[in-house]
């Protein structure tokens, strides 16, 4: 199996069986209402898997920039996370990279330690592409998998998001795929619950 199919292969079956781990467990009063919003700023370095002139692959130049989230947090398992992201830095021949994506976000909270709390997110939206030297642009259909690591120290408002992992698919792209992949770090505040 190609690395490219695994990762939408283990993020989806991880979803789908996540909750079927902790069924019969009764849920921890604390667990009960969990409502929160979190916003926060952050940065990106991606391979964008374009390697100029219309060929998909790895590029040798990675793409850096910034970006935004923002978390909802209905219940133990429903969340939701909306992200924007701007690969505008490290540039070759004005070739830059935007995501606008939606979609479920799960942190993990049973495989919470020392304040760090791991979550899994598969997201939806769109990508915009500017090609070699304003060429052309374009937007294309985008899906994305991932993961990382929140931490957040007690009850302060913080939360630090020192790892995240996207792996990302823009299908039907000129006729085949793009498969972009990349890092994220920043930090978030809690602007509503606990």
């Amino acid at each position: 199996m190609r690395l490219k199919s695994f990762f939408p292969a283990f993020f989806l079956l991880l979803l789908v069986f996540s909750p079927n781990f902790v069924r019969a467990q009764a849920v921890p009063s604390g667990y009960g209402k969990t409502f929160s919003v979190t916003a926060g700023a952050m940065g990106s370095v991606f391979q964008p898997d374009y390697k100029g002139g219309g060929v998909p692959g790895k590029s040798s130049k990675a793409l850096f920039g910034p970006g935004a989230y923002v978390d909802l947090r209905f219940s133990r398992w429903l969340g939701v996370e909306a992200e924007g992201r701007w690969l505008r830095f490290n540039q070759y021949g004005n070739i830059h990279q935007d995501n606008y994506l939606l979609g479920y976000w799960l942190p993990v909270d049973q495989f919470r330690f020392a304040g760090f709390t791991p979550y899994v997110k598969v997201l939806a939206g769109y990508g915009k592409m500017n090609f070699e030297f304003n060429q052309a642009h374009g937007r294309f259909a985008n899906l994305a998998y991932g993961g990382g690591l929140d931490y957040r120290r007690g009850e302060s408002r913080f939360v630090l998001r020192p790892f995240d992992f996207e792996y990302q698919q823009w299908p039907n792209w000129l006729g085949t795929s793009l498969h972009p992949w990349g890092f994220s770090a920043g930090i978030g505040y809690r602007i509503w619950g606990r």
